[in-house]
């Protein structure tokens, strides 16, 4: 590991921002924040900017990013520290956890910005769109919750769309080209380290926002991969 990494990761042990594998948390994030306000999470958030904007943008609401990568969290705990945003923290630990860390009802809405998006269709159950996720957040979310996806990812958009037709989840917004609108909502106008990088070169950024309004029956899991391998096959 590298001398800057172990620095960096050195640092956000004295983070008062930042909680690595914390135990007891679960409907304690309220005290953590000294605050009743509403709690946001940024998923896989990686060097935390969709935290740190949104924490910016809506100041009476508490933005908590996840992510296993102590390297990157630094950069976004840092930059709120740096900047004075008591309404942004940070997660270490994987998100397949979540549910250690937060209680039914805990929290009111979900961002999944630029994540990996898995594209071996055998890594499929690693997306976090996948209904594997899905019924973690619904421990967690409050109801008519919404979770947002941003992804730079033709193929996860697409799969995404998928879950939600085949579960009957609820659509909210579909955007195939956010900057193709006239009007960006501010939220959207963020942008992530890997959004700049324009990994999937698709020169387009898809945005999904959903609500998960009732079960995910399990049942369905076989179908969805045989609607995948179909379609990724056919692609």
């Amino acid at each position: 590991m590298g001398q800057k990494k172990l620095i960096r990761f050195a640092a956000i042990k004295e983070f008062p921002n930042v909680l690595e594998h914390p135990l007891n948390m679960k409907g304690q994030w309220n005290q953590f924040f000294k605050n009743n306000n509403d709690i946001v999470l940024e998923l896989a958030c990686g060097k935390g900017e969709y935290a740190v904007g949104l924490g910016t943008l809506r100041p009476d609401e508490n933005f908590i990013g996840v992510d296993i990568k102590g390297n990157r969290i630094w950069r976004g705990a840092k930059t709120a520290l740096d900047n004075g945003l008591h309404n942004v923290a940070f997660l270490r630990t994987e998100i397949d956890k979540i549910t250690d860390y937060f209680g039914e009802n805990e929290v009111s809405e979900i961002w999944i910005t630029f994540p990996d998006p898995q594209l071996r269709t055998s890594k499929a159950k690693k997306r976090l769109t996948h209904p594997k996720f899905l019924r973690l957040y619904q421990q967690l979310l409050k109801p008519g919750a919404y979770i947002n996806l941003k992804t730079d990812s033709p193929a996860l958009y697409n799969f995404t769309k998928t879950v939600i037709d085949l579960y009957d989840l609820e659509l909210v917004a579909d955007m195939d080209d956010v900057y193709k609108s006239s009007t960006v909502l501010p939220e959207l106008q963020i942008k992530t380290h890997y959004e700049k990088l324009d990994i999937a070169q698709s020169n387009k950024v898809h945005y999904l926002r959903f609500r998960l309004n009732g079960e995910l029956p399990i049942e369905k899991d076989l179908t969805l991969k045989t609607i995948i391998s179909e379609q990724e096959n056919i692609g």
